[in-house]
């Protein structure tokens, strides 16, 4: 049996480690608590002020007050004073720009769903890894079973490869570098030098391909969302059972894929780099 187990539990054990998590809940509600005061408040509030309204201690709101400085969710100023940091705000503006993307990706999405009968999601970077924040399901009886918000390796994923697709020559080099690449299935890619190539290859193709390289089930496509600044800001594609998706059809979708995540790009913005012409030589 594991030390885990009920049987091998030293005594007080398992009754330190619930002490523990009820301590680190408490600091928690305690952090929100005061977080929640600055931002239902006109004007900045002192430390006093803060002990008041939360019924904290003036020692134990200055820890928190303290540590939520650090991390930059409250701002002190130089009255004493505290406001909500420049922190929140990012956080706020990316969910809220999150909700924007998806509500813009949906109709999209259901188009996709609908003309290729497989399912189509949007999914976006979560630090090494990706996350599916939107999904349309397919209409067929056999589905996927991707759950919205879990995050899924990059490295052998079609939607992860475009959003890696994305990034520097030096931050492609470290994530190669350091990451550790997991084999999923037989045809998962894990030689650091072989994913730099298939990475910049979709760089280049504009398309990625996963063929049964996270799942032996499933085959997926897809292609990058650019936003006004000519940045991806998402990856969009469709994911199919492999007895369906054939390789014939997989190389078929890209095409598709790639067209209504253009249409996608071009809703934020995005506008496609015209060629210059060199200008005809006067004959003569």
């Amino acid at each position: 049996m594991t030390r885990a187990s009920t049987a091998e539990t030293e005594p007080g054990e398992e009754t330190k480690s619930t002490a523990q998590a009820a301590r680190t809940v408490q600091s928690l509600e305690r952090a929100f608590s005061i977080l929640e005061a600055i931002a239902g408040s006109d004007q900045p509030l002192s430390l006093a002020e803060l002990s008041r309204v939360t019924g904290l201690h003036t020692s134990t709101a200055f820890h928190l007050i303290k540590t939520l400085i650090l991390l930059g969710y409250v701002r002190q100023e130089d009255t004493k004073r505290y406001r909500i940091g420049p922190r929140l705000f990012m956080q706020a503006a990316g969910a809220s720009n999150e909700i924007g993307l998806v509500n813009l990706a949906t109709p999209h999405l259901k188009r996709l769903a609908d003309e290729t009968g497989e399912t189509a999601h949007l999914a976006v970077r979560a630090d090494n890894g990706i996350a599916v924040i939107a999904k349309v399901e397919a209409r067929s009886t056999v589905r996927t079973s991707e759950r919205l918000g879990i995050v899924r390796p990059a490295h052998c994923t079609a939607i992860g490869k475009v959003l890696l697709a994305d990034l520097p020559d030096d931050e492609l080099e470290n994530y190669s570098r350091t990451e550790t690449f997991k084999a999923f299935t037989p045809k998962t890619i894990i030689d650091r030098a072989s994913i730099r190539e298939e990475i910049r290859r979709v760089a280049a193709s504009g398309i990625a391909y996963d063929d049964a390289e996270f799942s032996e089930e499933l085959r997926c496509v897809a292609a990058p969302v650019r936003n006004y600044t000519r940045q991806t800001v998402a990856s969009l594609g469709i994911s199919g059972p492999v007895w369906r998706v054939t390789l014939h059809e997989m190389r078929r979708f890209g095409t598709r894929v790639a067209a209504v995540a253009a249409e996608l790009s071009r809703d934020l913005g995005f506008k496609e780099q015209k060629l210059r012409t060199a200008p005809a030589r006067k004959r003569g």
